[in-house]
């Protein structure tokens, strides 16, 4: 069995031209994903998005890397100590 990692990728899209990127992004690594949550702030114009995969170690590293090369996106990532 290969060893995963519990984290969560949290984002923040300030540009709405990157969201169907990111959409696509998160869709091409679903099989890693638990569950995520948006909300979307209109009231400063931002998206906020909680992702939490179960992922091996370069894989999380991968699609946060690939989320924060989009323009108008940023990313961090925190790890569960499990």
């Amino acid at each position: 069995m290969e060893n995963t990692r519990v984290a969560v990728l949290s984002v923040i899209v300030e540009d709405d031209n990157a969201t169907a990127e990111l959409n696509t992004l998160l869709s091409d690594f679903s099989r890693y994903v638990i569950g995520r949550m948006g909300v979307p702030y209109r009231e400063r114009g931002v998206r906020i998005i909680s992702v939490a995969v179960d992922a091996p170690q370069d894989r999380i590293a991968a699609l946060s890397g690939r989320i924060g090369s989009l323009s108008g996106v940023s990313v961090k990532t925190a790890y569960a100590n499990v």
